[in-house]
């Protein structure tokens, strides 16, 4: 279920941690306000969890990778075709007056293109990160209507927690192997 290679255990607790600190400083674009010190500290740990995986990272950039020719080609295409769904989605709800949905948009895609990843890199985990992310995508507008939020303050904290639970899970994988 984890990572081969403790290269990209390390890898994937880096890049996740990251991504995790940006979902949790969107969320902080208009939360109630009790909520700002929880975004914060999940802002925190996530770049403190980013940090120690890219170190760890460093530590064994020569060691085992799941990357390759054939991989890195094929993880580039997926992360070219996410850019593409996200940049598209986001500028047509933008122009259509929606732009409070373009996190949920932003966050659909990154869970999507999750699945294909996780193939990708041979890394069984990370489906359940991407079926987390897709539904808290998708169930972002309707909680943020009902509850009168900002979309941003709902799959914000939703998207970083799971990212964060995954690097985190990675960081420990990788630290004790």
């Amino acid at each position: 279920m984890t990572p081969e290679h403790l290269r990209d255990a390390a890898g994937l607790a880096a890049v996740f941690g990251f991504f995790a600190m940006a979902w949790f400083g969107w969320a902080q674009e208009g939360p109630p306000k009790p909520w700002v010190k929880y975004l914060a500290a999940g802002s925190i740990l996530s770049i403190l969890v980013a940090a120690s995986g890219g170190f760890l990272l460093w530590r064994h950039w020569s060691d085992g990778t799941v990357f390759d020719d054939a991989t890195g080609r094929g993880f580039g295409v997926i992360v070219g075709i996410e850019f593409a769904a996200a940049g598209l989605g986001a500028g047509l709800l933008a122009w259509r007056g929606h732009a409070d949905r373009i996190s949920a948009w932003i966050a659909f895609v990154v869970g999507v293109h999750l699945f294909p990843v996780a193939v990708v890199l041979a890394i069984p985990a990370v489906h359940v990160s991407a079926a987390l992310i897709t539904a808290a995508s998708l169930a972002a507008v309707p909680i943020a209507k009902a509850k009168a939020l900002r979309t941003s303050a709902v799959v914000g904290p939703l998207t970083g927690t799971v990212l964060l639970a995954t690097a985190v899970a990675s960081l420990v994988d990788a630290l004790t192997r």
